[in-house]
């Protein structure tokens, strides 16, 4: 069954996961595209990540978790402190934690790529904001 879950900020669509260790993955709206926890636990997070293209995140950095990305589709522009990679599927990096990063879909295809989050907390809050092409506030 699928439900839809609406809050002030950003809308989520909360669909029914099997033999997961939580029963719901719950998908959330951004302006650049969307991201949906697949699965998550005791130091790690696991995410579907969708860019839409010609779009990007914004430049940041986390404290708390380092995050490893692998390229499902599409084609993905990757900062990484000083050095710049352009990744296509089945390609992946590694972002250590307190280094600034972005993540762009320079392609006419929709990226998705599968995000795992290794640290001590992983609450959206972890994010320190650089640059922001959707002027949201730090």
């Amino acid at each position: 069954m699928l439900q839809s879950q609406e809050t002030h900020q950003s809308p989520s669509l909360t669909l029914p996961l099997n033999g997961s260790q939580n029963t719901v993955a719950a998908t959330e709206l951004r302006p650049w595209g969307s991201f949906t926890i697949l699965e998550e636990g005791r130091g790690y997070k696991i995410k579907r990540i969708e860019v839409k293209s010609g779009h990007r995140l914004s430049l940041q950095m986390h404290h708390h978790r380092s995050e490893h990305w692998i390229v499902v589709s599409g084609t993905a522009k990757v900062v990484c402190g000083d050095q710049e990679h352009v990744l296509s599927s089945n390609q992946s990096t590694y972002v250590p934690q307190c280094t600034p990063h972005r993540l762009e879909n320079p392609g006419v295809i929709p990226l998705v790529l599968i995000e795992v989050q290794n640290g001590e907390y992983l609450g959206e809050d972890d994010i320190v904001r650089f640059q922001d092409d959707y002027a949201r506030a730090q």
